[in-house]
């Protein structure tokens, strides 16, 4: 019984019960466990005298995570951050030890860097720049009036920060520890079920184009969610960590086959369109037994196994098909048509087969066989956008020296950590006008509870036992609202303003002054960082930044184009999608920007795809010298087009490719080249495109037109 029969059997009303109760245990294990953590990790660097036991019990708020292995790889990426702070920490000391104004000209140009290098990354791998930052920072602040002691202090940062990181992992990962890699399972079973699904529910052959432009949203969502997911769980699961290259091919596989799925859908649906229906309707009956060959249940494991051979005789069955279909044609129009669609549906066909080859290959008991083919997810990263976070962040550090520097201010080391922190943590947020807001009302809640705390529950209290039990009232409901996605930044910023301001020691000091001034320098270290996002912007999430990047996703077909082939189809399809899935994440649903932003991104997979599976087989094979000229023209100027769309440039690429065309129908030898370019043809001439704006109010000359 699948599991949509077994949700189908149980009444709503139960389910929405169990699911609700399976929640609020999920957030209250998170909580007991974090609490648990900060607690075991306070008591321990008590135990072992470590300087600022706060320090450590801090850093397990930062890694906190309901999954063991977010926790995992969110601590791996944070202990590399820290080794590295406390290297350059030293380094610059090493390298300014007299010279205060250089000193924090390059300790602001190091967190710059960080902060810089930290917006380049959408998982944990970014805790490691805000960590590299952070730790040097904390290091070299306190003993920036006394360098020699920069060793022992990055010993003991090193020491709290490791301590930390240890307890977490620990704890996350023996106390009834969530399994990053039964997430991953049911993402990649969600994803094959999902897509194969849609392949078998669309035997009819024209889908609304609203419905496979939704498809695809939900299929690049899936590829980048699967690879996010993939690179957390190589960290807590040995068995996953063995099978991750299969992964990222099962994962690459999907991305080729979904792309050859939308062009021959989008390539039926352009000729009904056009009413040329014999056409059209011969590829719906080609594709017919490909979905009678889907008929099982879909699940991957068992099902993908059964489905293999189910593959192989409906590929073979298609073939015999498409020569009997093709004998059939009088009309030489409907015979070309169906000639560009047939090779693309087998195309699609082969790629579906290695897609449920490789999920077969990902559920069996162990990985038999030879070494798999080595595949990489690309990202598509703005290094401009990473330089506004560098600036910002630089500037915030140095007007934050300078006025230490000029009113001599006691605690403007404070300040400065503090600044350094969210300088770090506000760069790589999403929504960071939000985040920072959330955080800031948090943190200044934290910090008040923290006054009565430590003023009026912790001087009644004698004992390690006691304090937790002074504690645990005010900090709890931190950390229940961290768990939550919408108050989450609020909860962070309650969690740190607390265990910030208390700064736990083995012996406590209690000086009302000290503490109102510290918590006067956190405030302006903190405003400090939300006003250089207020002033600096930050580009994630600007429409300054969606235009770049919707620009780097049409340049996506020059890179079609012009890159070196070997990888490139991988390349490509990664780098795509994580365009994409950043693109849409910023943009509202449904409005005119998410629109465009999805007909580029399918007109841009279609036409990429198509030029790379063109220059493959120019590849293959020597082309005549009368004939190269024409094909590299196609390439060249449908590069130049998507680069910098006109209306200009739109003919010189439709021109292109009617000429290339013609030429190729001159040599006999060369014509399998023609599949490709007529796709690319009816993709151009496609009237309900996004390549619609740049088409001429008059057709295409007749005698082109007929060349496609």
């Amino acid at each position: 019984m699948t599991g949509s029969d077994f949700s189908g059997s149980v009444p709503l009303g139960r389910r929405l019960v169990v699911e609700t109760l399976r929640e609020e245990a999920s957030v209250w294990l998170f909580v007991a466990k974090t609490l648990l953590a900060i607690f075991v990790t306070g008591w321990i660097a008590m135990r072992l005298a470590l300087p600022s036991p706060s320090t450590a019990m801090i850093t397990t708020i930062i890694v906190a995570n309901r999954q063991s292995g977010m926790v995992l790889a969110k601590s791996f990426y944070r202990a590399l951050g820290t080794v590295a702070g406390a290297g350059a920490a030293i380094g610059i000391v090493a390298a300014f030890p007299q010279q205060r104004d250089l000193f924090l000209v390059a300790l602001s140009l190091w967190l710059g860097v960080c902060a810089g290098g930290a917006t380049l990354y959408r998982n944990f791998k970014a805790y490691a720049f805000v960590l590299a930052g952070y730790t040097a920072a904390v290091i070299v602040v306190p003993v920036i009036e006394n360098p020699p002691g920069v060793f022992d202090s990055a010993v003991a940062r090193l020491s709290e920060v490791l301590l930390g990181i240890l307890v977490s992992g620990a704890i996350s990962d023996v106390v009834f520890p969530s399994r990053v890699r039964d997430v991953l399972r049911r993402s990649a079973r969600g994803q094959f079920s999902d897509f194969l699904g849609f392949v078998r529910g669309s035997m009819e052959g024209a889908i609304p184009r609203d419905a496979m432009e939704n498809a695809h949203l939900r299929f690049v969502r899936a590829a980048v969610t699967l690879e996010d997911l993939r690179s957390s769980v190589i960290f807590e699961d040995a068995e996953t960590r063995a099978r991750s290259n299969h992964l990222r091919l099962f994962n690459q596989r999907f991305m080729a086959a979904s792309t050859s799925f939308q062009s021959l859908h989008h390539l039926i649906n352009r000729l009904k369109r056009a009413r040329r229906d014999r056409a059209a309707d011969a590829l719906v009956h080609l594709y017919a037994p490909l979905g009678e060959a889907l008929e099982v249940p879909l699940e991957a494991g068992e099902g993908a196994r059964v489905l293999l051979p189910r593959l192989l005789v409906a590929r073979e069955r298609m073939r015999e098909d498409a020569v009997e279909v093709r004998a059939g044609f009088a009309d030489e129009q409907d015979l070309r048509d169906f000639e560009t669609g047939a090779s693309l549906l087998l195309r699609f066909a082969g790629e579906l087969y290695d897609y449920v080859d490789a999920a077969s290959t990902l559920q069996a008991p162990r990985i038999v066989g030879g070494p798999v083919e080595r595949v990489r997810f690309d990202r598509g990263n703005d290094y401009l956008g990473a330089g506004i976070a560098t600036a910002r962040t630089t500037l915030t550090m140095l007007v934050l020296g300078a006025f230490w520097i000029e009113s001599a201010w006691p605690l403007g080391s404070s300040a400065m950590l503090i600044a350094t922190i969210f300088a770090g943590l506000f760069a790589v947020t999403p929504n960071p006008t939000r985040v920072t807001r959330d955080v800031t009302y948090g943190y200044l809640i934290g910090m008040v509870l923290g006054f009565l705390c430590h003023f009026f529950v912790l001087t009644q209290l004698d004992g390690y036992g006691l304090m937790v039990a002074g504690v645990l009232p005010f900090l709890v409901v931190g950390v229940m609202l961290q768990a939550s996605q919408r108050w989450g930044g609020i909860g962070l910023g309650w969690a740190l303003g607390l265990l910030y301001i208390l700064a736990f020691k083995n012996h406590q000091v209690y000086d009302p002054a000290h503490f109102i001034n510290d918590a006067i320098a956190q405030i302006v270290g903190l405003m400090s960082a939300v006003v250089s996002f207020i002033v600096i912007p930050s580009a994630i999430g600007s429409p300054w930044l969606r235009r770049r990047q919707l620009a780097a996703l049409r340049g996506q077909v020059a890179l079609a184009a012009e890159a070196p082939l070997p990888g490139l189809r991988h390349r490509f399809e990664s780098v795509n999608h994580d365009l994409f899935s950043q693109v849409v994440a910023q943009t509202e649903p449904g409005s005119a920007d998410s629109r465009a932003l999805i007909a580029w991104a399918l007109a841009v997979h279609e036409t990429g795809r198509a030029l790379i599976e063109l220059r493959h087989d120019m590849a293959r094979g020597e082309l005549p010298p009368t004939l190269r000229p024409y094909l590299e023209g196609v390439l060249a100027t449908l590069a130049r087009f998507y680069v910098k769309p006109d209306p200009a440039s739109y003919l010189l690429a439709r021109d292109a490719v009617a000429t290339a065309i013609a030429g190729v129908c001159e040599h006999e030898g060369h014509r399998h080249l023609l599949e490709h370019l007529r796709l690319v043809r009816m993709a151009l001439l496609d009237g309900e495109s996004v390549l619609a704006a740049y088409m001429p109010d008059t057709p295409p000359a007749k005698e082109i037109a007929h060349a496609s």
